[in-house]
């Protein structure tokens, strides 16, 4: 299926979460599997995707880092507007594989990795990509502290992000802001009001 806001992308996805959860460990015989989040188009990496498409200079010609690819969406539409290449990240195996297929339904090629890129600097790339990775404190901290470091180095860094606790808003530019429709199953609205984001000081 399309997700709401970025009908130009095809995702297999799920309708529900906890089904999926379920059915997945008991496939596998294995308990404690971390949740399907690969399985769902997020609201910032919706609003993330959106804003590439309808800005391509953003991301065309250049190679990009989709960082906690999940679904591989924002990858995909930034390849799509014409990125060199794409480094789709994501530290889970299930993830790395549902990236793979949903880049093949949508005609587009993307490398694909599980190492955790936070681990070192970010090189070999002009843009990074982040959607909705700001919901839990010592993650954000990581995160933002990695991508404060490659802004240094000049490196653009894009945030997707649907108003979650822990993203330093203080420290952002709003580039541009989306309502984005959610599943019940994931948030507690049926409709996100979700921005991108830029450091301010590189703005």
């Amino acid at each position: 299926m399309a997700p709401p806001l970025v009908p130009e992308v095809q995702l297999y996805l799920a309708h529900e979460a906890v089904p999926l959860w379920q059915k997945t460990e008991e496939e596998l015989e294995q308990l404690g599997l971390p949740p399907p989040f690969w399985a769902f188009a997020w609201a910032g990496g919706q609003a993330l995707a959106r804003h590439v498409l309808d800005h391509p200079h953003l991301v065309a010609g250049k190679r990009v880092i989709d960082l906690a690819s999940g679904s591989g969406l924002v990858g995909i539409a930034a390849m799509k507007a014409g990125a060199a290449r794409v480094l789709a990240a994501d530290i889970d195996g299930f993830s790395v594989e549902a990236i793979a297929i949903n880049a093949e339904i949508n005609g587009v090629s993307l490398t694909v990795t599980n190492r955790d890129l936070l681990e070192q600097p970010a090189d070999g790339c002009d843009v990074i990509l982040v959607g909705d990775l700001f919901y839990e404190k010592g993650l954000a901290t990581k995160v933002f502290a990695w991508l404060e470091d490659a802004e240094g180095r000049g490196i653009t860094t894009l945030i997707g992000d649907p108003g979650r606790s822990y993203l330093p808003r203080d420290k952002l530019t709003k580039l541009g802001e989306y309502k984005v429709q959610v599943t019940r199953d994931l948030e507690d609205v049926e409709v996100k009001l979700t921005s991108v984001w830029r450091l301010s000081r590189y703005c």
